[in-house]
């Protein structure tokens, strides 16, 4: 990180989310209880799907990925948060900064190639049911999660470097609450039109090439599913696919919303509220959406706890 640097600060100070004293304690208190229930939920659905024999199967190992991407966005962003809330400096190093945004763009990238990946296992189950522990193997998810990694911190690494290789020289104060390409765009005093253009492309690779899986592979299972004619087969096919459903929906919506739009159309202000939603709400609802949604996860949860407790009071 250091060879990079090219930059007359040090450090950053993140502005936040408000400088009002009394509003930071309460959004402190709220962020705790979202990076607690964050952990508790992801953390329960990894232990349950590793416990229960019955969840090894490629739907719960893609699952089981999600719940370790959604701990890394709130890790990465969350408690950083939290100590600048009562902190008055505020302030983040510069090495600090290039790695909080490197990881978390990498998880963000992972985690869209992750649902398109989640989508197409849908599709090969729903609408190729005799062939699915054949075309699913081990080997394939094994490979197919591999990719979307690989491919999430190439191009992490690609923004991440085009953009510490800016010489910030406006202000070292950072419009946000986490180190975001956007806000730091805005600190460079030289042009950064070719940044923008590489965000875009990039990002809507990423974004076109994951939601062309996502909706291919569900235009053929809605369509499979309206051929079944069973009703109570009908609302069994499409229950399986409901969570991730959901899931798809708020996280695209907010992720389309904060990257692909043209630079003159920010608004920090809508973009803060934006990256509080995708950064640590969205990570804290995804398991509780898993578990509410499909019942093998939430008995596998209440099968976990049951046995904490019972080993909590025989202590």
């Amino acid at each position: 990180m250091a060879g990079w640097n090219n930059t007359y600060f040090k450090e950053f100070i993140l502005l936040g989310l408000t400088d009002n004293p009394k509003l930071e304690i309460i959004l402190f208190v709220l962020f705790l209880i979202f990076y607690i229930i964050t952990l508790l939920g992801n953390i329960g659905i990894i232990v349950a799907i590793r416990a229960d024999s019955r969840l090894h199967t490629p739907m719960y190992f893609f699952l089981n990925n999600l719940s370790f991407l959604d701990l890394c966005f709130a890790t990465i962003i969350t408690p950083k948060t939290l100590v600048n809330f009562l902190s008055e400096t505020k302030s983040i190093s510069y090495n600090e900064c290039a790695l909080q945004m490197f990881f978390f763009a990498a998880s963000v990238t992972t985690e869209c190639f992750l649902l398109g990946v989640m989508a197409y296992d849908r599709y090969v189950a729903i609408c190729n049911p005799l062939l699915y522990s054949v075309i699913m193997s081990n080997k394939v998810c094994i490979q197919l999660v591999a990719g979307a990694y690989t491919l999430g911190y190439l191009n992490s690494t690609l923004h991440t470097i085009c953009t510490f290789r800016l010489p910030f020289c406006k202000t070292n104060k950072i419009d946000h609450f986490y180190c975001d390409v956007p806000p730091l765009l805005k600190l460079s005093c030289i042009d950064t039109t070719m940044n923008e253009i590489l965000m875009f492309i990039f990002g809507g690779f990423t974004e076109t090439s994951s939601l062309t899986a996502i909706i291919v592979s569900y235009s053929y299972i809605i369509s499979t599913i309206l051929r079944i004619r069973s009703a109570q087969g009908r609302k069994k096919a499409f229950s399986t696919c409901a969570s991730h459903l959901v899931v798809v929906t708020i996280f695209y919506g907010t992720i389309l919303f904060m990257y692909l739009r043209p630079s003159s159309s920010y608004s920090m202000n809508q973009d803060r509220v934006a990256s509080v939603f995708y950064s640590v709400v969205v990570p804290m609802l995804n398991p509780l959406i898993y578990s509410l949604r499909n019942n093998e996860v939430a008995q596998a949860l209440k099968k976990s706890v049951d046995k904490s407790y019972k080993s909590l009071t025989l202590l």
